[in-house]
């Protein structure tokens, strides 16, 4: 009987299986992924300060490209904001994780539910073990949420781009019905992974409208495809509001953005895979309920911590019309870097906080005043 059982193979499962395999070999690890692929068709990027320093060590054999700057565009104001930044391609977490995990990695297991010591698979075969982890990435709670939606497509120019740092956020486009913006990876000197993003209400992708502003925007730059390498889509969870209580009815182990383990404003869940694996190679994970209770606690702390960035969500979503929502997104780029790499990272100060609200923002202070307090969209 496997120590530890985790269904799912996303990013959240596939990095705790992976550390796990590394750090405690006296455990006997088992993965299950419904396909036949860990990670699905991603890319993750993360800034170095995302994370703690000893984690940027363990997790170099998945990095794929690293830069020392990135830059952002709005129609008055152009930046380039150094520290390091890396992405992580879905074909390299596969094959690393699955070149140190071996036959312990099962595919096309899909599972149907988890409890403590069991999953029971769709088939209706049940598999036991001493710790169950459900790390199955949906998200099966009712929270009021924006939504950060995205289509991306990696292409390969027919000559040199000449970009050489990402671009996070190019919001000189038009922005419609939403806050839009263009997010530009490249990864060498002809290929490119261009995402057409959006802010918007419900998680609708327009993906021919994506691939139409994709090809605008190369089209504008000179960037003639010579082939479209791949296609994904996205769309993140950005909670308005809501208790941790939502994702933690029990105490059943669970990880990944199931737990409720993602950055409120980005949608971005790396960094806090990065630290739940960590903190699973420090637990004793010979008893479920154990185990499940430290997770929780973990979770909900980090849930808790985070009201200001739930905050900022309404403001952007619920205070801030559709049009307005760049001009909120190119003041916050004015501030220092130093407060920019703590927001990215999650970890803004009080300081940081009445600096981020200070002076006139740039939306209806009336509509601002009426979404201040969390319990208001509840």
């Amino acid at each position: 009987m496997p120590d530890v059982l985790i269904a799912g193979g996303g990013l959240a499962g596939s990095l705790a299986a992976w550390r796990l395999a590394s750090i405690r070999p006296d455990l006997n690890v088992r993965l299950l992924e419904c396909d036949a692929i860990l990670g699905g068709n991603h890319t993750w990027s993360f800034h170095d300060a995302d994370v703690a320093a000893p984690a940027l060590a363990w997790l170099a054999p998945l990095v794929t490209t690293h830069w020392p700057s990135y830059s952002v565009l709005f129609p008055d104001l152009s930046r380039t904001i150094d520290g390091g930044y890396n992405t992580i391609a879905s074909s390299q977490l596969h094959a690393v994780v699955c070149a140190a995990l071996g036959a312990r990695v099962t595919f096309g297991a899909a599972v149907a539910t988890t409890r403590g010591t069991t999953a029971t698979l769709a088939t209706g075969e049940v598999l036991t073990a001493r710790v169950v982890i459900d790390a199955r990435g949906d998200l099966p709670v009712r929270l009021p949420l924006g939504w950060q939606v995205f289509l991306g497509q990696e292409i390969e120019c027919a000559a040199d781009h000449g970009l050489t740092t990402p671009v996070l956020m190019d919001a000189t486009v038009p922005q419609d019905d939403a806050y839009r913006f263009i997010y530009v990876l490249p990864f060498d000197r002809r290929r490119l992974l261009i995402e057409d993003t959006s802010y918007v209400d419900v998680p609708a992708i327009d993906a021919e409208r994506s691939r139409a502003a994709i090809a605008r925007y190369a089209g504008a730059r000179g960037w003639r495809v010579a082939r479209m390498l791949r296609e994904e889509t996205g769309a993140l969870p950005l909670p308005l509001g809501g208790s941790a209580d939502a994702f933690w009815p029990d105490a059943e182990p669970r990880i990944g953005v199931r737990a409720g383990l993602f950055h409120p404003t980005t949608g971005y869940s790396l960094p806090d895979a990065v630290a739940t694996a960590d903190l699973l190679t420090q637990l004793d994970l010979r008893d479920a309920a154990e185990t499940g209770r430290a997770l929780r606690d973990f979770a909900v702390a980090r849930w808790n911590s985070r009201g200001f960035f739930r905050l900022l969500n309404r403001l952007l979503f619920r205070a801030a019309r559709p049009h307005e929502r760049a001009r909120v997104l190119e003041q916050f780029h004015r501030r220092p870097a130093d407060l920019i790499s703590r927001f990215y990272s999650g970890q803004l100060t009080r300081t940081d906080q009445c600096r981020l609200l200070a002076g006139r923002p740039p939306v209806s202070l009336l509509r601002a005043a009426a979404h201040v307090r969390e319990s208001s969209v509840m």
